[in-house]
């Protein structure tokens, strides 16, 4: 009985003020978490306000430790036809997630590390700001939207590959007789190819043949279709989302008025 209420209040299933509360705290604290690891990288704050920053990740730490505990003592409940919850949830996206929230500052008591492992361990710090995806239902929509058009996606992401040594390759055959330092293999020219399809255009290698720039306009004129492709897919996404939740909340107030 004492899971089920821990269960209701964490996941705020009653609507009561108190998991309104636990959830808003959170999103304050995570929030906070991606400011401290902001913040951190400056070495004059860090050095100023060490032990601030000390206390703040081990009070976050600690919350994080016990939210992560709590879920999967209440996993039976966050899956019920699961024949083993406690692993369906430890290996969930959420609880991956709620996992790394917490793992980066125990991994230097684990193993002996150098400075570069711990710098690194402190970037993973923010990947806390994935656990805003159970508390902001905006995010929770964009979520929502990738797994559900995760084919079309990676249709998408496969053809810009071909597309990438594709042009890579002709950009390659046609440059490194006359530029052999900037185009040396088609390995190096994906570096151009990227650059010019994302229609990002650093121009540090740029062709200066008469058919390698005809080929570079033509390519980056793909580009800006190529990089609109994805996005077409996410936008449509997310109007249906917010066509199906705009439904299922007239749906409610009908039911409600009716009553």
């Amino acid at each position: 009985m004492i899971r089920k209420r821990v269960y209701q209040f964490i996941e705020n299933e009653n609507g009561g003020k108190g998991g309104a509360i636990c959830d808003w705290s959170l999103m304050l604290l995570i929030l906070l978490n991606v400011a401290s690891v902001v913040l951190g990288s400056v070495s004059e704050v860090y050095e100023r306000h060490a032990l601030l920053f000390t206390y703040f990740e081990i009070f976050s730490v600690a919350v994080f430790s016990i939210e992560y505990l709590l879920r999967l003592w209440t996993a039976p409940y966050k899956f019920p036809q699961s024949k083993h919850p406690y692993l369906r949830y430890i290996f969930s996206f959420v609880g991956l997630v709620d996992l790394l929230a917490i793992l980066p500052f125990f991994i230097p008591f684990i193993i002996n590390a150098d400075l570069r492992i711990l710098r690194l361990l402190r970037m993973f710090r923010l990947l806390r700001v994935l656990k805003l995806n159970r508390y902001d239902t905006a995010i929770g929509m964009i979520s929502r939207v990738l797994k559900n058009q995760k084919e079309m996606l990676h249709i998408t992401i496969f053809f810009m590959v071909i597309m990438i040594l594709m042009t890579s390759a002709v950009m390659y055959f046609v440059e490194t007789s006359v530029q052999p330092e900037r185009f040396p293999s088609i390995p190096a020219t994906i570096w151009w190819s990227v650059a010019t399809l994302t229609t990002v255009g650093y121009g540090d290698v740029y062709p200066i043949t008469n058919l390698g720039r005809i080929l570079g306009g033509i390519i980056a004129i793909f580009g800006v279709g190529l990089i609109a492709m994805p996005s077409g897919i996410i936008s449509m996404g997310l109007i249906e989302e917010a066509s199906k939740a705009a439904k299922l909340k007239q749906e409610q107030q009908g039911k409600e008025g009716s009553n």
